[in-house]
């Protein structure tokens, strides 16, 4: 009899915690806006390797939040041998959305996932992909069994996002440090330090500014210009600040400030149209040494995302 007792009584909480986070299955959707570019892949493939380097025992999604790259990378579905023998991954060529990823971790049985933007601070992509997220979790069942998931949790992005709960300053102090590897090289050079950022027209770009103002604090040695592509500083901002140094040697040391070094930084910062950061600088006298890497090739800086896996996870209580 006593040893019915304690089989049920074990039985009974063996239920419970098999329907609490602690055993539930747990997954990270790595959510990226894409790119279309090939040699830019591997700097969201970096991210995703910190990622899975962290979270050995859990599932790690990639998805693209961008319809067009999506729909680029499908038409290129059709030449899938010669894709992959050029490197590309199976789940970049094969990328989804971030609907259909849901789903395809719904079928799974995962029941609390992490989702984690890819994006340098809060602005147009990050707020739709918050309005996704946000329309999943509203999903509710009569019987909280059949919902969908448990849990849904939102990590910041690389700067940080709105609100008080985490202090985007020192998100924003974090990445002043990663990039003294620029000050270095722009040093090394004796250049001016400028990154160019892709901005939009619909959030206040803001943060840009405050980056720069602080990258002149912690490196004074080297005069530091933060532009964007759509938005405030644009390019005639930075190049007006430019104009207005009095240097000996006019160089300018020019990166993206943004997770890959694709279309943007090939095309709009480094190409060789007349319209072209590279090509505007020149014209005003400066010698421009172009670098072709994304913010996701830095180990250090994909970090960042890992850590924000992590404050994600542990705020809404799931166990990764």
């Amino acid at each position: 009899m006593k040893r019915k007792i304690i089989l049920s009584a074990v039985l009974f909480v063996l239920t419970i915690f098999a329907g609490s986070n602690l055993y539930a299955k747990n997954a990270i959707i790595l959510a990226s806006f894409g790119t279309t570019v090939p040699e830019a892949v591997k700097a969201i493939t970096n991210i995703q390797e910190r990622v899975e380097k962290d979270f050995p025992d859990t599932e790690v999604r990639l998805t693209f939040t961008s319809n067009i790259i999506r729909s680029v990378w499908k038409k290129r579905q059709t030449q899938a041998d010669q894709w992959i023998k050029k490197g590309i991954p199976e789940k970049v060529l094969y990328v989804k959305g971030i609907i259909a990823t849901f789903g395809d971790l719904q079928e799974a049985g995962y029941k609390n996932i992490v989702v984690q933007p890819t994006h340098v601070f809060h602005m147009e992509q990050y707020q739709d992909l918050k309005s996704y997220v946000d329309a999943m979790k509203s999903i509710k069942t009569i019987k909280s069994k059949w919902s969908p998931f448990d849990t849904i949790a939102l990590g910041r992005p690389a700067l940080g996002t709105i609100g008080s709960h985490y202090d985007y300053h020192e998100d924003l102090a974090r990445a002043v440090k990663i990039f003294s590897k620029d000050t270095k090289l722009a040093k090394k050079k004796n250049a001016v330090l400028v990154y160019m950022g892709h901005g939009n027209e619909h959030w206040s770009t803001g943060i840009y500014a405050e980056l720069q103002k602080e990258m002149r604090k912690a490196y004074p040695g080297v005069m530091t210009f933060v532009g964007s592509v759509e938005g405030y500083p644009s390019l005639e901002d930075v190049a007006a600040g430019l104009n207005h140094l009095s240097l000996k040697n006019k160089r300018v040391l020019v990166k993206p400030l943004m997770i890959v070094a694709g279309d943007h930084a090939t095309n709009d910062m480094a190409g060789s149209e007349e319209d072209s950061w590279k090509s505007v600088f020149e014209k005003n006298g400066f010698k421009v040494f172009p670098v072709l890497k994304g913010l996701g090739s830095d180990n250090d800086f994909a970090d960042i995302f890992v850590d924000h896996i992590r404050d994600a996870a542990k705020d809404a209580g799931i166990n990764l």
